[in-house]
Formats: structure tokens, sequence, C-alpha cells
């Protein structure tokens, strides 16, 4: 901790104009930003940049460090997706979603009654998919990345060796811990509390030695350091001990995949985005298609009938992500090509009642798919380096600290991303619960996700860097965001910062937060046959605006811990 805090003060010092930002006035640098949902990974990244690292360099030490410092997201043990723009104009994206073991099957959740035992697709060792977040950064910094790999995971492996001051927002999930005596836990309390039984304070020094020398390893040795040897050895160990499927065999088998991103068009931009198995880029494009042809600016920021064609290309496109997305090395007929196309978002359109809702009806489909319950405690962060070029990168353990599973000896928190296939092949109901082909679970299978990492881009260059955590909000949150900055002229800072809504088809209910839209509003849009229900705070967008020669970051308020610096 000594030894990073020290370099990374002699960089703000040697550099003299690094800044750091919170609020809705975005911080502007000339030469790097980097924006994350804690501030020491925003400071590693950016201590890369000044290094002469490039926008990827930057990414990797900063998502491992936050595998260290945000262990309700940040991970190695879980997996997610990674958008790059070069200066050059050169997209691509990396695939590092987790799969399905080999020995998995579509009742794999399900007892002799038919019904889910146990709530196992989202607790206990067969909720854990096959991590892939250390092969993504592998693959990308293989393709993409400048400086030593051993370099840009020594920050991550100084924080987790000598420790950082332990934060108040992880008080609940230890609190958890010191009530949790199942031997399922006995790994993550003897992580996670003092000698396995006392919480750590707020700003008291938290070392994990277990995870240092996982981190070591991949240090060492990258995606063999994970995927073989002692990690793949203590991980499969343990799996088999306590009831997992995960196996040495399905370690090494696991690949990250470079693909190429899905690629629409905003009134003159350029929209970068996932691909499947996320569904956030499809379903993006296909509302920002939908809306191109109203005045959203006339109409005024989420004034009444805004919020009203926002809900109704929202409607339309989950609806679309319902039928049809899924992983596509199973699911190779996906109507992509026609989800993107502006002439389907024409007929679209036309459906649209400017003065009443429309109804969100599940019988519509002969054949439905429907994502389960996604967690929002997902993680991400946005990188931009001195040259231009530019990485959105979102990824998850999907629910708080995912599994809350620990591998003895590991130091890092599993997954719980088996949660996201369809638990019940073949039963729908009301509530969204549906279990149709695209998402049932299937050895080596990549469940569906909503993380949604975008790169807008302008004549080539990319001006715009977006994404968020929050489960299936996260498609509407990066929408709104764009929206904010193109529609309505604001700062980024600005345009994160401002309320937001969300509407997933199913239930057929809007939700927006609690503060930020007023009595009045709502009352005009609930005339207009829509549902509405407060809630708290949704998404924490983590950006970077490029204008001019200057880069403007912004990290979300919502975020506790979040810090956008440049320099």
């Amino acid at each position: 901790m000594r030894l990073f805090l020290a370099i990374v003060l002699a960089v703000f010092l040697c550099l003299g104009d690094a800044f750091a930002q919170s609020g809705r006035i975005p911080v502007a640098a000339e030469h790097g930003m980097v924006v994350s949902s804690h501030h020491l990974a925003s400071e590693a990244g950016m201590h890369v940049l000044a290094q002469g690292g490039n926008a990827v360099d930057a990414a990797v030490a900063t998502a491992f460090v936050l595998a260290v410092t945000l262990p309700s997201a940040g991970n190695i043990g879980g997996g997610g997706f990674l958008v790059y723009h070069g200066a050059d104009g050169h997209t691509t994206t990396f695939n590092f979603r987790e799969k399905a073991p080999l020995a998995a099957t579509p009742t794999m959740f399900l007892g002799e009654d038919g019904e889910i035992q146990d709530n196992s697709n989202h607790e206990g060792m067969l909720s854990v998919g096959v991590p892939g977040t250390v092969a993504g950064l592998v693959l990308a910094h293989a393709r993409l990345g400048s400086l030593p790999w051993a370099d840009l995971v020594a920050p991550a492996v100084v924080l987790a060796e000598e420790g950082f001051p332990s934060t108040r927002a992880m008080q609940g999930f230890l609190q958890m811990l010191t009530r949790a005596d199942d031997p399922l836990y006995h790994a993550t309390r003897a992580a996670f509390l003092k000698d396995g039984a006392t919480v750590y304070a707020p700003g008291e020094l938290w070392k994990q030695p277990d995870l240092a020398a996982s981190l070591k390893r991949i240090q060492r040795e990258g995606h063999d350091g994970f995927y073989y040897g002692e990690t793949a050895r203590l991980l499969a160990d343990f799996s088999a001990e306590h009831g997992g499927l995960i196996t040495l065999d399905d370690l090494a088998a696991y690949q990250a995949e470079e693909q190429a991103p899905v690629h629409g068009t905003y009134r003159g931009y350029d929209i970068y985005s996932m691909g499947p198995p996320s569904s956030g880029g499809v379903a993006l494009i296909e509302m920002l298609n939908i809306l191109e042809d109203y005045d959203l600016e006339a109409m005024g920021h989420n004034s009444a009938q805004y919020l009203h064609v926002l809900t109704e290309s929202m409607r339309r496109a989950f609806a679309d992500r319902a039928e049809h997305l899924g992983d596509p090395r199973f699911n190779p007929d996906m109507p992509v090509a026609r989800l993107l196309s502006k002439s389907y978002a024409e007929r679209l359109r036309t459906s649209i009642d400017p003065g009443r809702a429309s109804e969100s009806d599940s019988s519509r489909f002969a054949a439905l798919y429907a994502a389960q319950e996604e967690s929002e405690e997902t993680t991400h962060l946005s990188v931009m380096d001195r040259m231009g070029n530019a990485v959105s990168l979102t990824y998850t353990l999907e629910h708080s600290y995912g599994s809350r599973i620990v591998a003895k000896g590991t130091g890092f928190l599993l997954n719980n991303e088996m949660g996201d296939f369809n638990p019940v092949p073949g039963r729908t109901t009301s509530r969204g619960l549906i279990g149709t082909p695209p998402n049932r679970v299937a050895p080596e299978k990549r469940m569906l996700s909503s993380m949604t990492p975008t790169i807008v881009a302008k004549d080539g260059k990319p001006v715009l860097i977006v994404g968020t955590p929050g489960g299936r909000t996260i498609i509407n949150t990066v929408l709104q965001v764009i929206l904010n900055v193109i529609d309505h002229g604001m700062n980024i800072g600005e345009a994160v910062e401002a309320p937001r809504i969300h509407h997933q088809w199913l239930p057929n209910v809007t939700s927006f937060e609690r503060l930020g839209i007023s009595p009045d509003t709502r009352h005009l849009y609930e005339a207009l046959g829509h549902t509405v229900r407060l809630r708290g705070t949704q998404g924490r967008a983590h950006c970077i605006a490029a204008q001019g020669d200057l880069l403007y970051g912004a990290a979300d308020s919502r975020s506790y811990d979040g810090r956008a610096i440049g320099f």
C-alpha cells in the first residue's frame, strides 16, 4: 500500500494538473482519463496512462485493482465485456462472459417436484459459472496492450498484500458474514473478517494474503496462472467438496473471445456496443433507432411526453430482447441485423400511440425467452488515453458479492451468474419468468447479459464512453446518458447525474428514481396509462466525453467510492 500510494502521489506532484471529480461538474484533462467505482482503481489506471500505457493497459490495471478494492462487483471470479475504439478507427470487443460447466443440464436446479430447490440457481456452488475475467483481460492485453503484463497486475498485488482502508460500503456484507456459520462460507469469513470473526471498521487496514497469492500467479503466468495450476486446483477441489460442477476440465477449456461490436448510428454519431451474449448493444441501438425520428429536444428533458416515448421504445426493445437473444453459439439464427435496422425501427415507431401507453402482452409470442432477475451489482470503468484510444469495460459477479463464496485458499469471491439462465424449462409466468430455449442452461453456454459497455464516435473518433452497472436497468441508463448529451446538450457530469427511468416490458411497470421527477410530471405520465413505481438510485454510470483537445470525466455520485481522475 505504501509503495503504491507513494507512486500515485509522485505522479500527482510531477504532473501538477492531475484532477479528481465528483458531482455535476466533470473533471477536465488533456492527456488521459480513467473513471471507475473506486478511487484507488482510477488512480492505478491513471498511473499507467502517465507512464505511457494505452487505454487497454490502463483498463487492465484498473480492473485488477477493483478486484481488490470493490469485492461486491470487481472481480477475478466473474466475467464481462470490453468494447474498444482506437484513435485510428479500429473497433472490436472482447467477450469474457462466464460459461455453464460441462456437467450443467437444463433441469439442474429442480427437484423431483419440478420446482427450484433451495434457490440453487442463485445460492450455493450450483450457481457458479466458469469465471471469464482473467481470460478476457489477458486476451485484450495480448491483442491491444503495450506495457508488460506483470506491471499492470502489480498495483492490485500491492493493495491485496499490504492492505488498504476498509470502506463503509462493505459494512452490511461484513455484518452478514458474522452470522454465516455454514461451512460453505468459512473461507469467505477468513478472507473478509479479522481472524475470521470480527468486522473491520471503516478506515481500518484490510489485508488479503490469499487474494495476493492468486494475483501473483496471474501476474507471473497470465491466463495459465488462473485456469491451470494452484488456483485451478483449489477452485476445482472446493467445488467437488461442496457439490459444485466446476472441474479442472472446465477451467482448462475456458477461452475468452474477440468479436465485432454491434454498430448503429444516431443523429450523425456512430454507436459501438456489445453484441450477444450481451443483449445490451442490440436493445440500445434498437431504441435509438426508434427515437431518432422524434424531436426529443423540443419535448423537453424528462417531460411526461418525453418519458412516454422513451418508455414505449424500451417496451419494444425489451420484448424483442425477450423473444430473440441469447448466446450466439447456441442460437445461430438470431435476427440481429433486422433488430438493428432503421426500417424495423420505423415499423415499431408507427405502433406507438403518442397519447396512450401500449400493453405488455406476453401472449404475443409463440415462443418466448425472458431473462431471470438480474442483480444490479455490477461495475463499469471507462478509459481514454492521450492518443485517443478508448475502452468501455463492464464486468460483474451477478449479485452483490456474487455467490458470497470464496474457495479456500484463493481469496476471491465466486460469481452466481448461473441464475441468469432460465431455471425452469417450459414455464412462463405473468411476472416474466419464462422458460423457452434461447437462454436455457446448456454445457459451455454463456448466459444472456444486459451489460452495455458503449462507445459513441463522430467522424471516426471516440467522443463518448458510457457504461454502468444495474442489471436490466443498464441498457436504459446507458440510453438516457447518451440522449442527455446528444439531444439535451448536457455536459457529461449533468448527463450522468440526471434522474432516470426504467421499463423492461414485463412486468408492465415503469420505475422512477425517487428524487428528481416531479409529482406533476408523474401525474401527466400516469394519465397516459403508465404505472409508476418509485425506487432508489438506478445505476452508477462512469463516463468520459471528448471535446476538442480536452477529456471530461464523470463518476456517478450514486457510486460510494467512485472517482474520475485525469491528467
